[in-house]
């Protein structure tokens, strides 16, 4: 029988200067394992340097653990911020909503499906229009009311669940709340929203109503990561449709919310797989 493959996915971003690509493979490959993927690129404008590889590990030399160890003496070299992901993972995930379901119903049927990897430990509700939903595919639903409690009252007791849960994503799927500046901070880069809009036009409320009083020839939505300015994060994704003369705004909210399952599934799964790196504002993305 033949040996399981055990394979890493390494992220990598320094400064950028000659050889680094060469220094990385050789490293991998001293140790016998094999990158089987390699995706970089290198800012001239900004001279930074960011890679992206899978390794595949099954016959190689050293442990994974030795592996590890060994590439930071290599980063430190380099002055390298780097991360490793073992495979196979899934990533324990919590959304959070409020009205609407097609972003959450569409992230259920790719988790359950296995087209994301990810662990859906629970939906949080800020409403009870999505609990039925939830319930209906066998996942936990836990409502907190932000009316009778202070908002910091009940973003606490949000916080609390996802410690409670040992969350290492959390998915705004149309949660229509803003998110306090200490939850960004502690879940930085932890945290993807989906904004029904092609940002940065748009941002806040009725984004499909601004778009139609401004006669748009393009509808689109957008996956990006939160940050404490609101709808202003590392943009991961973003999708388009065509409008035309005579769409109205139910066309465009029916045309932007397939361009929000998109988004957002997709955007998810770049994290998931480590194809995302955030510098400063915006994010790195090495499509698959």
């Amino acid at each position: 029988m033949s040996k399981p493959r055990k394979d890493l996915i390494l992220k990598v971003s320094c400064p950028d200067s000659p050889g680094l690509v060469s220094k990385i493979a050789n490293y991998i490959a001293s140790y016998n394992a094999n990158v089987i993927e390699f995706n970089q690129f290198a800012d001239a404008v900004n001279g930074k340097f960011f890679a992206r590889l899978e390794v595949d590990t099954s016959q190689a030399t050293v442990s994974v653990d030795e592996l590890e160890e060994g590439f930071a003496v290599l980063a430190k070299s380099i002055s390298a911020e780097w991360h490793f992901r073992r495979l196979p993972h899934k990533t324990r995930t919590a959304i959070l909503v409020t009205k609407t379901s097609h972003c959450l119903n569409d992230l259920i049927w790719r988790a359950q499906n296995g087209e994301l990897p990810i662990e859906i430990t629970s939906i949080i509700g800020n409403q009870l229009a999505c609990k039925e939903v939830v319930e209906r595919a066998g996942l936990t639903f836990h409502y907190v009311d932000f009316k009778e409690q202070s908002k910091e009252e009940a973003f606490a007791e949000v916080d609390s669940i996802l410690k409670q849960e040992k969350v290492n994503l959390i998915v705004l799927a149309r949660f229509m709340q803003i998110m306090p500046a200490w939850i960004c901070e502690a879940y930085s880069g932890k945290i993807i929203n989906i904004h029904h809009s092609f940002l940065p036009a748009f941002i806040g409320a009725n984004p499909y109503r601004q778009a139609y009083n401004r006669g748009v020839k393009i509808i689109g939505a957008t996956c990006h990561y939160v940050t404490s300015d609101l709808d202003a994060g590392p943009i991961i994704e973003q999708q388009v449709s065509r409008v035309q003369h005579f769409h109205n705004v139910h066309d465009l909210t029916r045309m932007g919310r397939d361009c929000e399952r998109a988004a957002l599934a997709r955007g998810i799964r770049y994290h998931v797989y480590d194809r995302t790196i955030i510098d400063g504002n915006r994010a790195i993305v090495f499509s698959d």
